[in-house]
């Protein structure tokens, strides 16, 4: 950018708002088209002839641009496409721009936070004469507008024809297609193709690099036959997403009636004492390992509590995971039972009982042998 737009104070910043805003008069066909405009390249996608779309760009080093374009009489400049953005604007690569751009006129231009917007009128296709200004923006060319040549009218209206069915097909799949660009489909007609064949290009979510194919296409006929099987793919994969979308509902509606279901069933069953939630099974099934066990007083002591705990405890919560895997495994440890203890102290007595008196006797003949 200039030095001299570089020392502009706020006033002369907002100019261009100003200038461009006072044009808000929509080209007509048949006006006159300037030889001479300024040039902002563009990158994601071609603009075409047919569109009407907020274009945002950035503040440097395209706001002078714009300010020249508000002092021209027909506000318009020349939207080219470029794949891979320039680094430096002070060293432009003249031949990265394509054959063919969109001339566009500017309306209700705004800036915000180093960002310009403008709301772009596509008017027709251009293409580069001479280059008057390249070195740095703002860019100026000389430009030619190519002449549509004579073909046939029967095949050309079949095809505009089929067009217009395959959009009116992609409309209600889509749910991105609102009513208001239904209405702006009222707009064209197979007697006016060239319009109805940039705009069904438009629609369509080819690459940058196919769309500029269509962009640098000028008869109408070889366009037309490049933009209809694009269209009528863009309807098959918009059939099979909401073919794939409505799977996926039934899907997803089915688990969620068979969880509400089984949840509907739980809180029955509980209501009619036919079951028991998961913390009253959990306890129950941990008191039932520990019957007829006898366990030491502190590990008993350690795992009434952790039952205390866990009847207090919300099934969902991480705390009570822990202390039902700790109960798992205590009470799954082998204790000793209370009917094998009682056997092992029966047998000791048993076995104290019948060598006692062996002992006795042992004693006493020992006695008599010493008399």
């Amino acid at each position: 950018m200039s030095d001299r737009y570089d020392d502009n104070d706020a006033a002369d910043q907002d100019h261009i708002e100003h200038a461009i805003d006072t044009s808000t008069e929509l080209a007509l066909p048949g006006q006159s088209l300037p030889d001479k405009v300024y040039v902002i390249p563009i990158h994601n996608r071609p603009f075409f002839p047919a569109q009407v779309l907020p274009v945002i760009v950035n503040e440097e080093p395209w706001a002078e641009t714009l300010d020249l374009v508000a002092k021209t009489p027909h506000h318009s400049l020349a939207l080219f496409f470029m794949e891979t953005p320039a680094e430096d604007h002070r060293h432009f690569d003249t031949s990265a721009l394509p054959l063919y751009g969109t001339l566009v006129k500017v309306h209700h231009a705004s800036r915000e936070d180093g960002k310009l917007q403008f709301v772009a009128q596509g008017l027709t296709r251009v293409r580069i004469r001479t280059w008057l200004k390249h070195h740095r923006p703002p860019y100026l060319v000389e430009v030619e507008y190519p002449l549509q040549p004579a073909e046939p009218n029967d095949e050309v209206k079949a095809y505009g024809m089929a067009l217009i069915n395959a959009i009116k097909e992609l409309l209600p799949l889509n749910p991105l297609y609102s009513e208001e660009l239904k209405n702006y489909l009222n707009r064209f007609s197979p007697n006016d193709p060239s319009p109805l064949t940039d705009f069904a290009a438009a629609l369509t979510s080819a690459t940058g690099a196919e769309l500029q194919q269509v962009l640098d296409c000028v008869p109408m006929l070889k366009r037309m036959e490049r933009v209809l099987p694009m269209l009528r793919k863009e309807v098959e994969v918009a059939r099979l997403q909401k073919e794939i979308s409505a799977e996926v509902n039934r899907q997803i509606g089915e688990h969620q009636r068979e969880f509400f279901l089984k949840e509907q069933l739980k809180v029955i069953q509980q209501e009619l004492g036919l079951t028991k939630d998961d913390r009253s099974a959990d306890l129950e099934q941990f008191k039932q390992r520990l019957e007829g066990k006898t366990l030491p007083k502190p590990a008993q002591k350690r795992i009434d509590e952790e039952m205390q705990k866990l009847g207090i405890l919300e099934t969902g919560s991480p705390e009570y995971a822990v202390t039902r895997n700790y109960l798992e495994w205590a009470t799954a440890l082998p204790w000793a039972s209370t009917a094998r203890t009682s056997s092992t102290s029966a047998m000791r007595a048993r076995c104290s009982t019948s060598t006692t008196p062996a002992l006795t006797t042992s004693s006493s003949a020992s006695s008599s042998s010493s008399r």
